[in-house]
């Protein structure tokens, strides 16, 4: 099996630490790993397969000089926006994890499950997107709906980790914490938030947009009608809580056809990579602290509407870091060489 030179650049931040991690566990076929970060970082050091590796300054020149074929970008829109053209110049596939390229009509915005055909188009400009993480796990729950029942809107409610922030914001929380018990959580300061995250609850997530709705939810509207290939009305609100990893989603699901709770459940079971839990009699429903490390989709709390027959409601938990990030990513990246190399 042909071997690859692989550069992930953001190998510092949370995204492309666990990014080094799915690669190791689904055992990537590396031929050379090359990890990038800004200069500040280069010249530290991170483990793969028991071996540490030097990482090295991000720069527009490195991705020919190391020979790059695919390079993982999880470092931050304005950092893909500059370099990504330089790895794509230089012979690189790029798999972005930023929102810079997800819109952009000529760039594929992929998650596996749900249309991996899409990946086809990443030689347009040589860049495949990531979708944002609360999309990447509710596409993944709603592609086996849609196939069996059609789908026409979903109303989510998302309630999303400090991790989807950044290393930083998780450490905010952290500190936060200490401080309440240490009696000086009003002394405890607030930089990634818009105010205190601990022991609180956060309605917003990104900045507002005219219409009311903030970025992150208009991203949730955009890209799953453009990953579905279909017009869903979508309607999102985005709650940040004081949970380190693994965001929830509540989401009220309107079918082309009428449901039955058992429906629902059946179509989830069989849906890829997802997982479903849900037997709240016995207290076994999804949970943040459930899916750290996981590389599924977990659903549960799976009802019908009380009035409309058409109408589901379910409950949708997964590890960010990995599902809504790094696992997609590497997964791209597997069915692309697939796909390139007909194995």
């Amino acid at each position: 099996m042909k071997r690859f030179n692989v550069a992930v650049v953001g190998a510092t931040g949370a995204v492309g630490e666990e990014m080094l991690r799915v690669m190791e566990e689904v055992d990537f076929p590396v031929n050379k790993l090359v990890p990038l970060a800004s200069a500040r970082s280069a010249g530290s050091e991170i483990e793969y397969k028991g071996e540490k590796v030097k990482v090295k300054e991000l720069t527009e020149q490195v991705f020919d000089e190391e020979e790059i074929e695919i390079a993982l970008f999880s470092a931050g829109g304005a950092i893909s926006a500059h370099f990504a053209p330089f790895a794509v110049e230089a012979g690189a596939v790029v798999i972005d994890n930023t929102s810079h390229f997800r819109m952009d009509p000529e760039v594929p915005l992929v998650v596996p499950e749900v249309n991996p055909q899409d990946i086809a188009a990443w030689k347009n400009k040589g860049i495949i997107a990531n979708p944002n993480c609360s999309t990447i796990q509710m596409v993944q729950a709603l592609k086996p709906l849609e196939d069996r029942f059609g789908v026409k809107r979903v109303d989510v409610a998302t309630y999303q980790a400090t991790s989807g922030a950044g290393k930083s914001a998780m450490e905010e929380l952290v500190m936060q914490m200490k401080d309440f018990f240490a009696f000086k959580l009003d002394e405890s300061e607030h930089k990634k938030f818009p105010h205190q995250i601990a022991l609180n609850v956060i309605p917003q997530i990104d900045k507002f947009l005219d219409n009311g709705y903030t970025k992150e939810e208009m991203k949730m509207v955009n890209e799953t009608k453009k990953i579905m290939h279909k017009n869903i009305e979508v309607s999102a609100t985005c709650v940040r809580v004081p949970v380190l990893r693994g965001h929830s989603e509540a989401a009220t699901v309107w079918f082309e056809k009428d449901i039955t709770a058992e429906a629902v459940r059946e179509a989830l079971y069989n849906g890829e990579n997802i997982v479903v839990v849900d037997n709240p009699a016995n207290g076994e429903y999804p949970m943040p602290v459930m899916v750290v490390g996981k590389d599924e989709t977990y659903v549960g709390r799976i009802r019908k509407d009380i009035y409309r027959d058409n109408v589901a409601h379910i409950w949708i938990v997964a590890d960010n870091l990995r599902v809504g990030a790094a696992t997609n990513a590497v997964r791209i990246a597997l069915k692309w060489i697939e796909m390139e190399y007909e194995i």
